[in-house]
């Protein structure tokens, strides 16, 4: 049987502070479970705990949503990874940096995004902006805007970066 030091248990939580810094958004304890266990960093067991002692200690914030536990980072979190980034070795750093972006792929093909828009009489146009998961709509917002320009630059930047605005806009809206 293994057993860790105090500063091999401290990296293995920035370990996991480092992939959903990564992550830029949420990940489910699935996924996260998942890389763990394939690249053998610890075991099930050890994870669970870690991630519930920095749910405690407010560097990890977690909700329910479908039936999956999503963890992200708090800003708690985020300045004591910046503190200690140092002690995480860069193989690992490109290991979590390559699987984090292979995952945002992957969400990103089951996701559908769409921004359109419709001129409704001279300046006047209508923007309908949607985002769907496993055919589950995520969001349906509707903007009347006065300039065919302003609506084409909004229906662009939604297509170009959703996970984003939705967030900053959740962000708002939760205020």
């Amino acid at each position: 049987m293994f057993v860790d030091t105090p500063e091999q248990l401290a990296e293995k939580k920035l370990l996991l502070l480092y992939i959903l810094d990564q992550a830029e958004g949420s990940l489910t304890n699935s996924l996260i479970t998942q890389f763990i266990l394939e690249n053998d960093i610890m075991n099930y067991f050890m994870l669970q705990q870690f991630l519930s002692e920095l749910k405690e200690a407010d560097f990890v914030s977690e909700e329910e949503k479908s039936h999956s536990q999503l963890f992200s980072i708090t800003n708690k979190g985020k300045n004591t990874l910046n503190y200690f980034i140092n002690r995480i070795p860069k193989n690992q750093k490109k290991e979590i940096h390559t699987y984090v972006r292979i995952q945002k792929e992957k969400q990103q093909a089951k996701m559908e995004i769409r921004g359109d828009y419709l001129k409704l009489e001279e300046n006047k146009y209508a923007i309908r902006l949607t985002m769907a998961e496993n055919n589950m709509s995520i969001i349906d917002l509707k903007l009347n805007v006065l300039q065919e320009e302003q609506a084409k630059n909004i229906c662009s930047n939604w297509k170009r970066n959703p996970k984003a605005l939705y967030s900053e806009l959740m962000k708002l809206l939760s205020l």
